[in-house]
């Protein structure tokens, strides 16, 4: 959601913002509905004053015993006038709200422009890839002797679920383990259990809702599958004004998230890489505006220690304009080494939102120094994606047996055991 006063004072920011995203102007569409709702408002104020001089004087007329057809007839009119529009007025309202709520967030200055992931910058490249004595496998050929099961799933779900078992499944659950211990005890994140099932106004308030509905699995109950838990961990401060003594807030949570994947049809089809349904470890940050942008450098680097940790080479990209996400004004993507595909794939986005949830889920702070409640800002990340990073790990420390030796990190999580061998 956009400021509408700063659209007001400086539309030609508003519509340069949009072209930096390949979007057209938009601010003179914006603002004509804004003018005329504002001279509505006008109008109806004045019509408001008319009808009270127009009850003074019929209360007169009666005192005194005066003719007071003709302001009746008058005042009739007006409360039909001002019915019709009050409702004009919502409708000015709704579209104006709908209109700030449609448009993506401003980008960060250092952001690069650019149409598309082609135009990402490599920011640091972390670790060197193994050279392996044999030709790495992908991790559907290594899971397959593991205890991963595609079939199973199809038979059970359909297409992009997948069955894990036996050492697959427990390395699953050592893995969220491990996030979790990493963020709560040396990174200073609280973890919430959060509900997997909410309401239009928490999509809303992250900007999943109306513009992504399609990505999304909604139940009959008209509640929605969390896509991520950023979802309701940013709205846990909804429409509360929280005191700056209390910022930073930083939540972090593993839960399934649910994700329709209309857009990604035909895309990463083989093994578990893009699942309808996934286990990931979420961070977000509530903070000030002067603090966001050194949380989210922060942020990026807990991110990043959970790879640092796993032994998994990996490499930071700042996404250019063209590839930022609709609620980011700015974001940096981990992206980890998988010799299986020979290429860096996503494992994590960190993204600063600014204010731009906030407004519409109208959440604030108080300042410590006086004044009206200000806007926080919030930020979300990975930390990390479970099943991409059971990925990783497979395709990284593979042997030529088909054995996966684990990284030391993840031994005191797994009881000991140090190595995953074939079960076939």
């Amino acid at each position: 959601m956009h400021d509408l006063r700063w659209l007001r004072d400086d539309p030609g920011a508003f519509d340069r913002a949009l072209a930096r995203r390949g979007l057209p102007p938009a601010a003179a569409s914006i603002l004509a509905v804004d003018s005329e709702r504002r001279a509505l408002e006008t109008t109806l104020q004045e019509r408001q004053a008319e009808r009270n001089r127009l009850s003074r004087e019929i209360g007169e007329a009666k005192r005194t015993g005066a003719d007071a057809s003709a302001l009746l007839a008058r005042v009739a009119e007006l409360k039909d006038e001002v019915k019709a529009g009050e409702e004009r007025l919502r409708e000015l309202q709704a579209r104006l709200e709908s209109l700030l709520a449609s448009h993506p967030n401003r980008l960060a200055d250092d952001v690069p422009d650019g149409p598309d992931a082609s135009a990402n910058r490599v920011v640091r490249v972390v670790g060197t890839p193994r050279r392996f004595a044999f030709e790495p496998k992908p991790h559907e050929v290594l899971g397959a002797r593991l205890g991963m099961s595609l079939e199973r799933a199809a038979k059970l779900s359909g297409a992009r679920f997948v069955v894990l078992s036996g050492q697959l499944a427990r390395l699953e659950r050592a893995l969220a383990a491990f996030m979790l211990d990493l963020q709560t005890k040396e990174h200073g994140y609280r973890e919430v259990s959060v509900p997997l099932l909410v309401r239009d106004e928490a999509l809303f308030g992250t900007g999943q809702l109306p513009k992504f509905a399609e990505d999304l699995f909604r139940v009959s109950s008209g509640h929605w599958l969390i896509p991520t838990a950023e979802v309701p961990l940013t709205n846990l401060v909804a429409g509360e004004i929280l005191a700056e003594a209390d910022l930073p807030l930083r939540f972090t949570a593993c839960t399934p998230c649910f994700r329709s994947e209309a857009g990604a049809a035909g895309k990463d089809t083989k093994g578990m890489l893009r699942q309808h349904q996934f286990w990931k470890v979420e961070l977000v940050s509530v903070t000030t505006p002067e603090t966001s942008a050194a949380e989210h450098e922060r942020m990026t680097k807990c991110a990043e220690e959970c790879l640092k940790r796993l032994e998994l080479p990996y490499r930071v990209v700042l996404l250019c304009s063209g590839d930022t996400g609709f609620a980011s004004a700015k974001t940096y993507d981990l992206e980890v080494w998988l010799p299986g595909q020979g290429v860096y794939r996503e494992i994590s986005s960190c993204s600063n939102c600014t204010d731009f949830q906030a407004r519409r889920m109208q959440a604030r702070y108080r300042p410590a120094a006086g004044g009206s409640p200000r806007f926080v800002h919030t930020l979300n990340g990975s930390g990390l994606a479970v099943g991409r990073t059971l990925i990783a790990v497979l395709e990284n420390f593979q042997e030529e047996d088909g054995s996966v030796r684990l990284p030391g990190a993840l031994v005191p999580y797994m009881d000991g055991v140090d190595r995953l061998e074939p079960e076939d």
